[in-house]
């Protein structure tokens, strides 16, 4: 009799147990942040996900004895082959038991998906598209997880190492601990800054006056990220999908626009009260009492995420970075908040990174995706 057995999800009822999966797996560890149960099915409902207009997936799941061991998920984004020339199938969604035949299944379901679609490459942990979360955790597993971030423990990259997979990309993530007070020289810049290029910092006094923003901060993304090898143009339907998702959560205090002297918007950051806490405490459901939680984590929070910056080319190491912090700074000492984790940022990408550089940023975490070349 087989030990092990795939099974396809395919009813609401499998798709319920692939969610929930993770929250098994995880159960008593204090750095695991579980999602949203309502935002994870979402994700692939086509009424609700954009990206499943040009991509398809498969979902599977491993059982021992019909109780699920390890489960993951299959894509296929042709938006991506079309525009980048990139033929790969991604995979997702992988959590595994630490069980070496376990994650060899798993693994050798994302290549024959692969070999049925002509595809000769698998590359993952990722998801439909850039702003999706990606990248398998490979340091900080004693650190608490993100809302944006994939947690896993420490045996998912040994597993995949042996099975012959190669890293192909790697994210960095830094800490910073906030000072009592900024250095005068600090502030002087600044304001130098935005007296030299005629810039002017926005003060919002309601979430709706941000709305018309939206659309400019997502092209400022794509202005920002372009020449980055993996990058692809969010479109339309997409910025209305996040602006849904996400807008219920964003405070306006913690955003910062900064326009020209013309009124176009040339940078943004977003930040956002750590909710990882609230997370845990909902444990996937926001109702009766999660939603709660996050009210809670908005108003007394020491600790903050970094969630989306972009800053137009023409602008980029001319300082205007200097405005941005002393203006984060600002709102943290008002709020109360003490340390601030930034988003996952590819190791290549040094522009941004160049961000923290004078705050004695700590390199708390690392993330990687694993790439295997299919003959």
């Amino acid at each position: 009799m087989q030990d092990l057995e795939i099974q396809k999800v395919e009813s609401k009822r499998d798709l319920m147990d692939f969610i929930q999966f993770p929250m098994r797996l995880y159960k008593g560890n204090p750095n695991y942040v579980p999602p949203l149960i309502s935002d994870e099915k979402n994700i692939w409902d086509i009424n609700e996900n954009p990206a499943l207009a040009y991509s398809e997936f498969q979902l599977f799941v491993v059982k021992r004895k019909n109780e699920i061991v390890g489960r993951i998920a299959v894509i296929i984004n042709h938006k991506e082959s079309q525009e980048l020339g990139v033929n790969k199938v991604r995979f997702g969604w992988l959590d595994f038991v630490d069980d070496q035949k376990v994650s060899k299944m798993l693994i050798d379901i994302a290549i024959q998906y692969a070999k049925e679609n002509n595809i000769h490459q698998i590359e993952g942990p990722m998801g439909f598209t850039n702003l999706d979360k990606a990248g398998m955790l490979i340091m900080g597993y004693d650190k608490l997880a993100t809302m944006i971030g994939l947690y896993n423990y420490k045996y998912y990259s040994e597993h995949l190492e042996k099975l012959g997979l190669k890293k192909e990309k790697e994210w960095v993530e830094f800490e910073i601990v906030f000072p009592d007070a900024l250095p005068e020289k600090v502030t002087k810049f600044s304001r130098l800054i935005a007296e030299k290029f005629q810039l002017k910092v926005l003060k919002f006094k309601s979430k709706n006056e941000i709305l018309p923003l939206v659309e400019p901060m997502f092209q400022l993304l794509d202005e920002t990220y372009k020449d980055l090898s993996t990058y692809t143009p969010i479109t339309p339907a997409q910025i209305k999908n996040y602006k849904e998702k996400y807008f219920g959560f964003i405070d306006k205090d913690y955003i910062v626009c900064i326009e020209d002297a013309q009124g176009k918007l040339i940078s943004f950051a977003i930040t956002m009260p750590s909710y990882s806490k609230a997370l845990q405490k909902a444990n996937g459901k926001l109702y009766p009492f999660g939603w709660w939680h996050f009210l809670q984590s908005g108003i007394t929070n020491d600790r903050a995420n970094f969630y989306l910056i972009g800053i137009h080319p023409d602008y980029q190491r001319r300082g205007v970075t200097s405005i941005i912090f002393k203006e984060i700074y600002d709102i943290f000492k008002k709020k109360g908040v003490k340390y601030l984790e930034t988003n996952p940022e590819l190791e290549e990408n040094k522009n941004i990174q160049l961000l923290w550089q004078d705050y004695n940023p700590v390199n708390h975490k690392r993330r990687r995706t694993y790439s295997l070349t299919i003959d």
